[in-house]
């Protein structure tokens, strides 16, 4: 039930639109009422050829008709956009959360999942609200007038029709607790095929390359019988459920035809009344099997809320105190002070005990083993994680104390995989800065050596990329990244593996171009292919999440073993070079 209060809030801010959805229901099902009362007065006024009364009875039903119909549709179309305003709050509360969400929250999550809460379990929440309620309100309405109807024309026949009544709610409230979890479940395997189906459309090309399609066929069949077999679950509860609400009442009908019937028969009951208390009783029918579909609609709606809440009650792990400073301004001086990381999850940390001062506008390349933490480490100065020891600054100023948005415009990262929006190439350079003039957008691309080859595209900077970028190739992709890390204008540059995607010579003329981006500026390199070394000032080596060693090319194949074994793996003309300097030294000595 916690639920399904929680859920009720969602309508505060259209509570005068809900109450007036109401009241138009109700005056509706008034008009409603009122009809098989009129109807059998018409028909007694048949039977006593009373030409006048009938003629009145006749034109009053077409005004309750009439009344019935207006009131309708103007609840329709309140209830319409009490409906629609509901989910597009939802929808915004959604998305605003997850934006506030940390990184590591959507490490852990698929996209398919979150999908799937964002809109099939939105849109049976949003029903819920903006209809079942009222639909809701409008049976118990309906069963309670028809009821009290019932009783003021014949006591004892309705004693007879509403027995039922206590047998139906007791069914009801049995299929819901039944209903309830089969139907969470269900939700939740769709959320997994959602999940594996975007995973399939994602890697489409990996699929084909591999020719995998068959296999990734049978685990989609997998999926799509986990959701049928769940669903036939549920489908069996209803079904058992289901048809009782419907099949109590006509119970009580088939009583009212024989017990009525005879009564007309014996005189002790006219035709008209009879008429109006048979329209009361299929009036009562009517209500409850809807309320049984309603009940239905709202496990599932409940199901769904319970997905969504999990979502929303989700706190973020990285926050901001309110009225947290700007970043201070600065040359871009990094400092790090035994700090250690540890994501959420993992039975060893990431990093450990770093202790690094990094001078301003001087480029540092960082290298290691697969898994040493150099992408940890250059995450913790915009603060994608948290540091789980120690502290980091920029400038003086601890990156957990100062707002997040001033901090991440004085940092640009460019990765190994960089990530392209479905917008023109321009609007992909400017995403850092939406305001930027397309003269300084081709700037950017200029530095970045991707003027060229945008000019060669269909319609040149306003070519529209597509999903992700594919249409583009992985050099392309990434020096595209690269401009919008130049065109951000950062404090901070950090280049993690930002070269790996492209070609020898493209490559050069990117570090031609990144030479005169980074001057000014302090600079990480992550660097998995040395010769994006040739880049650095300084080189810091990472083994197992810690330093050890830090120094320029010559003091580090002196000092550091590691350091001459990644050279010579990665790099064989430098394995030359460190063999030669330890010669020489060794000859010194």
């Amino acid at each position: 039930m916690a639920t399904f209060w929680r859920l009720l809030g969602f309508l505060r801010p259209y509570r005068r639109g809900v109450i007036a959805s109401f009241v138009l229901a109700f005056g509706a099902m008034g008009a409603t009422v009122l009809i098989p009362y009129l109807t059998g007065r018409a028909i007694d006024a048949i039977r006593s050829h009373h030409r006048h009364a009938l003629s009145t009875w006749v034109i009053a039903i077409a005004v309750a008709g009439l009344a019935r119909l207006v009131l309708s549709i103007f609840r329709r179309l309140i209830a319409g956009r009490v409906s629609l305003g509901v989910e597009l709050d939802l929808r915004n509360r959604m998305y605003g959360h997850l934006q506030r969400l940390e990184l590591s929250f959507f490490d852990h999550q698929q996209t398919g999942q979150l999908m799937s809460r964002a809109t099939v379990d939105l849109q049976a929440v949003r029903f819920f609200l903006g209809y079942g309620l009222i639909y809701i309100g409008q049976s118990l309405m309906s069963i309670l007038l028809a009821a009290v109807a019932m009783l003021v024309l014949q006591p004892g026949l309705a004693v007879l029709a509403l027995a039922p009544v206590p047998f139906v709610v007791l069914i009801a409230h049995r299929y819901g607790r039944r209903g309830r979890p089969a139907l969470q479940e269900v939700q939740q395997r769709i959320a997994e095929l959602t999940a594996q189906a975007e995973e399939n459309i994602s890697g489409v090309r990996v699929i084909k390359a591999f020719a995998q399609e068959e296999r990734q066929l049978q685990r989609f069949r997998q999926s799509v019988s986990r959701v049928f077999e769940q669903a036939i679950l549920a489908t069996r509860i209803q079904a058992r459920y289901g048809p009782m609400i419907s099949f109590l009442p006509n119970l009580g009908l088939a009583m009212i035809l024989f017990v009525g019937g005879r009564q007309v028969i014996d005189g002790t009951l006219t035709l008209g009344q009879f008429t109006a208390f048979y329209a009361y009783l299929l009036m009562l029918i009517s209500p409850m099997r809807t309320l049984g579909y309603m009940l239905s609609a709202t496990q599932r709606s409940i199901a769904s809320g319970a997905r969504v809440f999990e979502i929303l009650d989700r706190e973020p792990r990285i926050t901001v105190a309110p009225g947290a400073p700007p970043l201070p301004d600065g040359p871009g001086r990094v400092s790090l002070h035994g700090v250690g990381l540890t994501f959420e999850g993992a039975a060893a940390p990431a990093l450990r005990e770093i202790e690094l001062e990094l001078e301003p506008g001087r480029t540092v390349a960082i290298v290691g083993e697969m898994g040493a933490g150099k992408t940890a480490l250059v995450s913790l100065l915009p603060r994608l994680y948290d540091v789980s020891t120690g502290s980091v600054q920029i400038d003086g100023a601890d990156v957990r104390s100062v707002d997040t948005v001033s901090l991440r415009r004085a940092i640009a990262v460019v990765t190994d995989d960089p990530f392209l929006f479905s917008a023109t190439v321009h609007d992909n350079i400017a995403y850092a800065r939406p305001e930027a003039t397309r003269g300084e957008v081709v700037r950017a691309a200029v530095a970045a050596q991707a003027d060229p080859f945008i000019r060669e595209l269909p319609r040149g900077y306003e070519t529209l990329v597509g999903e992700r970028g594919l249409t583009l190739s992985g050099g392309q992709r990434q020096r595209l990244a690269i401009a919008r890390a130049i065109l951000a204008d950062p404090r901070i540059l950090i280049l993690d593996d930002a070269t790996s995607s492209v070609d020898a010579s493209t490559e050069q003329e990117i570090k031609l171009a990144l030479e005169e981006v980074m001057a000014g500026r302090t600079t990480l390199v992550v660097a998995h292919r040395l010769s994006t070394i040739a880049l650095a000032d300084e080189i810091v080596v990472l083994e197992a999440g810690r330093v050890t060693a830090q120094g320029n090319h010559e003091q580090l194949l002196a000092r550091s073993e590691l350091y001459r074994e990644i050279v010579e793996r990665g790099m064989p003309e430098h394995g030359a070079i460190a063999r030669e300097t330890l010669a020489a030294q060794g000859a010194g000595l």
